[in-house]
């Protein structure tokens, strides 16, 4: 590995990665799955040749095309294309099945798809279903129908494009609710050196350069995992890749490459923490600096167990595709458990009752955010973007309040909220007290039809390893809950799972878990 950059390359950093690439081509920037080390200058050239490539298929400033891709070099290639060249990156959860993915591609407008191998059946349903032409899909390894990734960029020059403007990343939410809508912002027409793509990393203390090491330890498509990555690349830290992840290889990882930060979920705080003591105690995570979570509630017990193990690198967040959020130290987290944290520096938060009033510290309604640095538009859905907004705040459905202090506490989101008996219960509270249990290796909460009360808890829970489903077993959860929850919060019956429904980055498909149970019925919310 090339030594760390000079001076000369650390004035680089605001303008970042093309004019730190310029400046020092050499340096190590990125290690891929299975360790192939990349300098600056080669990526930087596969970055150019893409744009050039995607240029000569037809793309113009404003368009989009999609990818269904693993972590890997292609996918950061794509992503630094994008941004340097005016288009949108659409980045698609390649767990989604074929008509799902078509969904996304037609609605984006996307002009080329970009796909593995590896997700090929996936991949060449959604491009005929959304009548993507045959000269405009491209695969990483073989997919009948498509051509090869590497036409994309042979006999491309390696030069830097004319007409360089800054592009954007167009995410789409998760679709829990209804079919999953494109986060759009408008295009600013400068270049990308004009906008300090890294800036926002400031925000929990991470510095340009500095011997900083990220490693992405989540699929890249989630928003806020290439977001860190891509902004820690334009600060001038090295990039560590994880494919697939796993407790164990991570923490080899980390103790290899002296990792400094990452951005991670509770299920593999939860799964880190479930490791043999040889094993957690057999690698060096002491150059853990940021260990930033969101995504998902953390148990408190989960929380402390890590802060214990990794001291107080271990910090939180709040947001969504949408933006802008909350963050929490350790320490913040310590003196106010439960707690997300206070406003960004670039956002403000308020709480709001459903006649869209603005409550004072303390009381519970929905969560609104406002950000500073632009606004978005849900892609081709007008009425979605005005509902979600009161004047120019916007919120993804969450409850929670604030206190004097400004420090945001959640409850769940609305529609996950359940009613029983017209009292109000909070999944991820009964969820904590699931996971407490050592048997339970994941778990979810939530309402299930009742003729007297609307509403009951319903349990289902993942066993741990070695742990036998059964009556006997769910007994033994529910006496457990007994010493845990209010009567009114207990699961009434537990159901079991061999896995439960999450994508990597933790987050819970819920909804494939509770409609089964309402199949004919409404739901009261």
């Amino acid at each position: 590995m090339s030594a760390q950059p000079g001076a000369s390359t650390r004035v680089e950093s605001a303008r970042g990665f093309w004019a730190q690439a310029a400046a020092d081509p050499d340096r190590t920037v990125l290690i891929a799955p299975g360790g192939e080390e990349w300098t600056a200058g080669r990526l930087h050239a596969d970055v150019n040749r893409l744009v050039h490539g995607l240029r000569a298929a037809g793309l113009e400033r404003g368009d989009a095309f999609a990818v269904v891709l693993p972590n890997g070099v292609e996918f950061f290639t794509a992503y630094l294309a994008a941004t340097q060249a005016g288009f949108y990156l659409v980045p698609v959860n390649h767990h989604l099945v074929g008509p799902e993915i078509a969904w996304i591609v037609a609605d984006s407008g996307a002009k080329v798809l970009v796909a593995h191998e590896r997700y090929a059946s996936a991949a060449v349903a959604a491009a005929d279903a959304s009548r993507l032409p045959a000269s405009h899909r491209y695969a990483v390894g073989d997919v009948p129908g498509f051509r090869r990734y590497a036409e994309l960029l042979d006999g491309q020059p390696i030069v830097p494009p004319g007409g360089r403007t800054l592009g954007w990343v167009m995410n789409y939410t998760s679709g829990t609710t209804g079919r999953p809508r494109g986060i759009r912002r408008p295009l600013p027409g400068t270049l990308p050196e004009e906008t300090h793509l890294g800036g926002f990393l400031g925000i929990f203390g991470i510095t340009p350069f500095d011997g900083n090491v990220h490693l992405v330890c989540s699929p890249l498509y989630h928003t806020a995992v290439l977001q860190f990555a891509g902004a820690s690349l334009h600060i001038g830290h090295r990039i560590v890749l994880m494919d697939k992840w796993s407790p164990e290889e991570m923490l080899r990882l980390i103790d290899r490459h002296a990792c400094t930060h990452t951005h991670m979920v509770p299920t593999q705080f939860h799964r880190l923490l479930s490791l043999p003591d040889g094993v957690r105690s057999r690698y060096d995570v002491t150059s853990m600096r940021h260990a930033i979570h969101g995504a998902a509630p953390c148990p408190d017990h989960v929380k402390r167990a890590m802060i214990e193990w990794w001291g107080n690198c271990v910090e939180e967040y709040y947001a969504a595709s949408e933006g802008g959020g909350a963050f929490a130290t350790a320490e913040d987290w310590l003196k106010k458990p439960g707690t997300v944290g206070r406003a960004w520096p670039i956002s403000e938060l308020a709480v709001f009752d459903e006649e869209g009033h603005r409550l004072p510290p303390g009381e519970l309604g929905t969560v609104y955010m406002k950000m500073s640095t632009g606004g978005f538009s849900y892609h081709k859905d007008e009425d979605k973007t005005r509902k979600n907004r009161i004047g120019d705040f916007f919120t993804v459905g969450d409850l929670g309040f604030l206190d004097e202090e400004g420090y945001l506490f959640l409850r769940d989101r609305k529609i996950d909220m359940i009613i029983s008996g017209g009292v109000n219960i909070y999944p991820a509270e009964i969820e904590a007290a699931l996971l407490a249990h050592p048997s339970v290796a994941d778990a979810a909460a939530f309402g299930i039809p009742h003729a007297d009360w609307g509403e009951e808890v319903k349990a289902v829970v993942e066993p741990a390893e070695g742990s036998e489903p059964g009556p006997e077993l769910a007994a033994e959860i529910l006496a457990h809950c007994e010493r845990q929850l209010a009567g009114y919060k207990r699961p009434k019956t537990i159901d079991f799972i061999a896995a439960m429904p999450r994508d990597p980055n933790g987050k819970l498909y819920k909804r494939r878990l509770r409609d089964p149970y309402w199949a004919g019925r409404e739901r009261p919310l």
